[in-house]
């Protein structure tokens, strides 16, 4: 595998959002077993049959606001959907309508966002502020208007969806957003703002990490109230316990274990326990590694408790799929790529690469329906040679391309092609893949995540590459694989289709429609360590020259070299 195209950094993380969402959706607490009914659809991810205009969108009617609403067309029937993350076993609906409200609907649920059941249905609704006790579960809520009050559409002020989390009687996450307590913590350029709140924010590229590397090391949560613990599931760094025991108890004082090892895994591991208690610790006593302990994650699931809502996990794709964003690249010849879709992302590559990427300089419309990227031996435009501070690359030999859509298209889970011809020749490294969007905002590589979908060394145009990084796994160390095509064909003597297809299962890498690798997330998490993929990424196209994997160029490379892309096209 190659090394990493970006520079690690120290890693920054912030625990505003977190708190923010604690103290807007924070349930009451309940008495030990009884499940804790919550709020679970403000701020969930809801479409709609229609809106009557972009002033009234399905989002309106989850966000809280009791002054903004979604309104759709002046039809029936019509529906707004929301999605709560994950399964939940529903106990009422509270339905605040506009004027426009429905005389006949239906409250439906569904597991998949395809097949519905109706766990209320009225023809004499009454509008206002209705209250409906419901009983049923699923991961998907449906209001499906059949019949309007009055001659406009149905508008409703908010959509509010109560329950419990968790497919197994109420059992959900309670640990997540909680204050933690930990024997050290790590606060260095190894491991910044390794804090004990970092293994509860459900945020697998944070974690804690002990300062002292010794025994015995331990981390607990409080869970804001007493709860009936049914299980854990710990992440771990490779710097995990060999032995260790999960405890609970009323006061953080006095201990009971729970669960006890001499032999643990590490990776991720899922554990069913059995306790009563407020707190909640993972007491280690051996170290596996010449380091402290670290976890990324420190999940404790049960019933009781003060538990907080996480926001909701990303749906997957529908299926079909349908095409939500693409570019033909059907320009006249040398015209630029669309400002609207593209950005110019110019300066200097890292791992050593040669090529300093122009602002668009390089890549333009051939006329024949074709994005060309072209590598170009000249020396860069200006007086001075522009380099990259953190890693000197960029010698000022060479000028290339490189776009992205950060800023203008992002998104999470669907099939993502791209038809391409590469160039031959040494030293000629051309690319198509996805970085984490959080990367924009400061978060480091590779605790952002990145997603390979084409690599293909000029120097051996008969092999690709497919690949994922992660803060567990990059560089050198990350997970891909090589592929090549039939018969040993080149890359380069024609166009092919990369194409990824990526859910909350993991991602399958196709070439021309053929699987060449499969990912799986958890055997990921099981054998190499969290999985970061589940969040918006932005796609990248680049044509690099040199560096520390493709090696240098020489007499032989052909000058200018140009990478074709007939389209990128994303469906969801």
């Amino acid at each position: 595998m190659h090394p990493s195209r970006r520079p690690g950094r120290a890693l920054t993380l912030l625990a505003a959002a977190a708190a923010l969402v604690a103290s807007l959706l924070a349930a009451p607490a309940t008495a030990a077993g009884a499940a804790a009914e919550t709020l679970l659809s403000q701020g969930g991810q809801v479409t709609a049959s229609s809106t009557e205009s972009a002033a009234f969108p399905a989002s309106a009617a989850v966000d809280g606001d009791p002054g903004t609403r979604w309104s759709s067309a002046f039809a029936d029937p019509q529906w707004i959907r929301v999605d709560l993350g994950a399964v939940a076993t529903l106990s009422r609906v509270v339905l605040n309508w506009e004027t426009a409200h429905a005389r006949a609907f239906q409250v439906q649920v569904s597991g998949n966002g395809a097949d519905w059941t109706t766990v209320h249905s009225t023809t004499t609704g009454t509008g206002g502020v209705q209250t409906l006790e419901v009983s049923g579960s699923g991961r998907y809520v449906r209001l499906y208007g059949t019949q309007r009050a009055t001659p406009w559409g149905y508008s409703l002020w908010e959509l509010q969806v109560y329950g419990t989390t968790g497919s197994g009687g109420g059992e959900s996450l309670l640990s997540y957003g909680k204050p933690g307590v930990a024997s050290s913590s790590q606060h260095d350029g190894n491991c910044w703002e390794c804090v004990p709140a970092r293994a509860f924010d459900r945020d697998p590229a944070s974690r804690w990490a002990t300062a002292d590397w010794a025994d015995p090391g331990w981390i607990y949560v409080d869970l804001g109230a007493t709860a009936r613990i049914s299980k854990v599931v710990l992440q771990w760094d490779p710097a995990y316990a060999r032995s260790f025991q999960i405890q609970v108890s009323p006061d953080a004082a006095n201990w009971t274990t729970v669960y006890s090892t001499t032999s643990g895994t590490g990776f991720k591991q899922t554990l069913d326990v059995s306790g009563t208690g407020r707190y909640v610790r993972m007491y280690g006593t051996e170290r596996a590694t010449p380091y402290g302990y670290s976890l990324w994650e420190f999940q404790v699931y049960g019933t009781g408790g003060a538990p907080t809502l996480p926001p909701p996990l990303p749906p997957d794709p529908a299926d079909p799929p349908r095409l939500v964003w693409h570019d033909e690249f059907d320009g006249p010849a040398g015209a630029k790529p669309d400002p609207a879709k593209w950005t110019a992302d110019p300066g200097t590559g890292p791992n050593n690469e040669l090529e300093y990427y122009t602002d668009h300089r390089n890549a333009a419309m051939d006329g024949a329906g074709h994005l060309v990227l072209e590598a170009r031996k000249e020396a860069t435009p200006g007086s001075t040679c522009p380099r990259d501070p953190l890693t000197g690359s960029g010698t000022c030999q060479y000028t290339s391309a490189r776009m992205n859509t950060g800023g203008k298209f992002e998104f999470t889970y669907g099939r993502v092609e791209a038809r391409i011809k590469v160039p031959e020749g040494n030293g000629l490294w051309p690319a198509f893949w996805m970085m984490g969007a959080d990367f924009l905002d400061g978060r480091p590589w590779p605790y952002n995540g990145e997603i390979d979908i084409l690599e293909v060394l000029g120097k051996d145009v008969k092999t690709s590459y497919s690949t994922v990084h992660a803060p567990a796994y990059h560089g050198a160390g990350g997970i891909g694989s090589p592929y090549t095509l039939p018969d040993g064909a080149d890359f380069s003597d024609d166009f092919h289709v990369w194409a990824a297809e990526w859910d909350s299962k993991g991602i399958v890498y196709k070439l021309d429609g053929r699987t060449v690798f499969t990912l799986d997330k958890a055997q990921v998490e099981a054998t190499r360590g969290p999985w970061v993929f589940d969040h918006p990424f932005y796609i990248i196209l680049n044509l690099a020259v040199g560096g520390d994997w493709p090696g240098p160029t020489d007499a032989t490379t052909p000058f200018p070299a140009r990478m074709l892309v007939d389209y990128v096209r994303v469906y969801r």
